[in-house]
């Protein structure tokens, strides 16, 4: 009997890579200037990473490379609806950012400071 860890492999590296990526875009979106800078660098490291994974014959690290891309290029993508998230009031705007401090100034937008993720729950 072989083992095979392509499975464990695939699920480990989605699980690290969807985790880091969630908090990466929501630190690195909340702390920089502009996001077009964040999305590249996003963006380019998937495509190296999808690269990669086209070009390596070994099977897991074929599977790790291309899991990890394709969040990468999700990770980009989500920069920018992140950013949406916080004109609206779905996740806090730091004040300390310029390009939140101007949301958090226009009237027609609903930006907060509140985490909502951290407070009571409401009681019915």
């Amino acid at each position: 009997m072989t083992i095979n860890p392509l499975g464990l492999i695939a699920a480990v590296t989605a699980f690290l890579s969807i985790w880091f990526g969630h908090a990466a875009v929501r630190k690195i979106e909340s702390i920089s200037p502009t996001i077009w800078l964040p999305t590249i660098i996003f963006a380019i490291l998937g495509l190296i990473a999808e690269y990669c994974s086209l070009i390596t014959f070994h099977f897991p690290l074929s599977t790790f490379f291309g899991i990890l891309g394709i969040t990468f290029l999700w990770d980009a993508l989500e920069f920018t609806r992140q950013q949406n998230r916080v004109r609206h009031g779905h996740a806090p705007a730091n004040p300390n950012n310029p390009r939140h401090a101007r949301f958090l100034a226009d009237p027609s937008l609903h930006a907060t400071t509140q985490d909502l993720l951290k407070r009571e729950p409401l009681e019915t």
